[in-house]
């Protein structure tokens, strides 16, 4: 059975690929899932019908016949379990993989969440240099932590893994900011998993939405 996952009609990321939708596409490029997309406007997703789906009016959700999931970290968690290429095999290197999965999602990226929205929602309050003053170096904290236990591995852990593709998800909402610039590793992680057929694919996906959406 082929699954459906909502995404953005008009993204805000303008096809930058940094909507949540982009992770499970990813995840499903890597398996090589064939998967339908249904486009959503921002009112669609606050309608009764979608919120039964999504209780927050959020994209995405993964929809596989009487199975409705919400939350892109527990879709590709679902995907990776479902198909084979994102977990290994081995008990052990498969527990560590989910670890770096949970790591990425709840360790990582509240931190880099909340200073991207501080950069497009705050930036002009009185208040902005202050409130940055605490939240950046937290950021940058957990990027050194991070930098630190890659150090030269391709990977976090072995081969790559469903805790590579949701943490390089992460990194790559600090972008704009040219932070994890400053870790080399990080950044040439990053590219790496960029430079994956199944991200390529998938980004050409999702662009496509974005610049049809702008006729």
């Amino acid at each position: 059975m082929i699954p459906t996952i909502t995404a953005f009609e008009t993204s805000p990321d303008r096809g930058r690929g940094l909507a949540r939708d982009m992770r499970v596409r990813w995840a499903l490029e890597e398996v090589g899932q064939p998967y339908d997309v249904r486009l959503l406007s921002f009112k669609e997703m606050k309608e009764p019908a979608y919120l039964v789906l999504q209780p927050f009016g959020q994209i995405p959700t993964y929809r596989e016949g009487d199975l409705v999931l919400f939350d892109s970290g527990a879709i590709v968690f679902h995907i990776a379990e479902r198909h084979a290429g994102l977990l290994p095999s081995g008990a052990n290197a498969r527990a560590r993989a989910i670890t770096w999965m949970f790591t990425a999602v709840s360790t990582m990226e509240p931190p880099v969440v909340e200073h991207g929205m501080m950069q497009i929602a705050e930036s002009r309050e009185p208040w902005f240099e202050a409130r940055m003053a605490l939240i950046e170096p937290r950021v940058r904290t957990c990027l050194a932590q991070l930098s630190a236990y890659l150090g030269d591995a391709d990977w976090l852990d072995g081969a790559f893994s469903a805790g590579d593709l949701l943490m390089i998800s992460v990194l790559q909402r600090l972008r704009s900011s040219k932070l994890v610039d400053g870790y080399p590793n990080l950044a040439a992680y990053v590219a790496r998993g960029e430079a994956r057929p199944a991200y390529q694919r998938a980004f050409a996906a999702q662009l496509a939405v974005f610049q049809a959406s702008q006729g």
